[in-house]
């Protein structure tokens, strides 16, 4: 009997198995948060670019630069939804003031949560709630479809039901949508809807939960320019201005945008023609 005993827990165990240790935020300053099981990857190295070299978009820099430092510090802050044009430096914005705010010797951890994984959030909550670092959830490439519902766990995040939102977590999304799902799709719930008015509130009012919209939009010529002329001087490339305008305008016209996406490309591809480890 007591064999049989022993096997039915050992197969409870495995069906349900213990909780993950608590993370340990000592280990880095920027986490990767998976599910099955969960737990908090450390990222030692984190990808991005120096707050100095992102250019054209100084008033969004400007603004969510402010935003972070006050948080790091203690003060009040708000949720922040990046939005616009592709290529234009939303991701590398939140990456960018987060390393500021270490370089200002601030204790403030980044945690990126893919979309796919939003239903997770309460228990990612739970872990970081009481911790006695602070916390930038970071959430990428954030959009839904009309029949999508892991907006709604989005708001556990935004608005914290019962519990309220951790004093120690802030959200930063990034979107190419200001309101998070297709306007085709908006203006097709508002036609067939009974209530138009009412139709897609849920949805759209899910942006006007961020306490600040910042708008990128593609740049143009100067900035571009501008962008390149930045990069040159940092790595030190020396080319004539007349040669270098006359390759970046036609690079931009090959790929038929501007963006500092593309402006980054563009010196890649001249830093390694000159032989430049970037």
């Amino acid at each position: 009997m007591s064999d049989l005993l022993t096997r039915v827990a050992e197969a409870l165990e495995r069906l349900a198995p213990p909780p993950a240790p608590a993370p340990d935020f000592a280990a880095a300053d920027a986490f990767v948060w998976h599910t099955g099981p969960d737990r908090l990857e450390p990222v030692a190295s984190v990808s991005r670019v120096d707050i100095a070299l992102l250019r054209g978009i100084d008033r969004a820099r400007d603004t969510l630069l402010a935003n972070t430092l006050q948080f790091a510090r203690g003060a009040a802050a708000n949720n922040a939804l990046l939005w616009g044009a592709r290529g234009m430096g939303k991701s590398s914005l939140v990456k960018a003031v987060h390393a500021e705010a270490l370089r200002q010797g601030l204790a403030l951890k980044l945690v990126e949560l893919a979309r796919e994984d939003l239903p997770s959030v309460g228990r990612l909550l739970a872990h970081l709630r009481g911790a006695e670092a602070r916390f930038i959830l970071f959430c990428d490439d954030l959009s839904f479809s009309h029949d999508d519902q892991h907006y709604k766990s989005l708001k556990a995040v935004l608005d914290g039901g019962i519990e309220g939102r951790p004093s120690n977590v802030l959200l930063y999304a990034t979107s190419n949508r200001r309101h998070l799902m297709p306007r085709d799709m908006i203006e097709n719930e508002r036609s067939t809807a009974i209530n138009p008015s009412e139709a897609v509130e849920e949805k759209v009012s899910l942006s006007d939960r961020f306490g600040l919209w910042l708008g990128f939009h593609p740049c143009d010529q100067d900035d571009f320019l501008a962008m390149i002329d930045g990069y040159c001087a940092v790595y030190g490339v020396e080319i004539p201005p007349e040669e270098l305008r006359a390759e970046a305008i036609e690079w931009q016209a090959t790929r038929g945008a501007r963006s500092g996406r593309v402006a980054w490309q563009f010196f890649t591809d001249l830093a390694g023609r000159r032989g430049i480890a970037l």
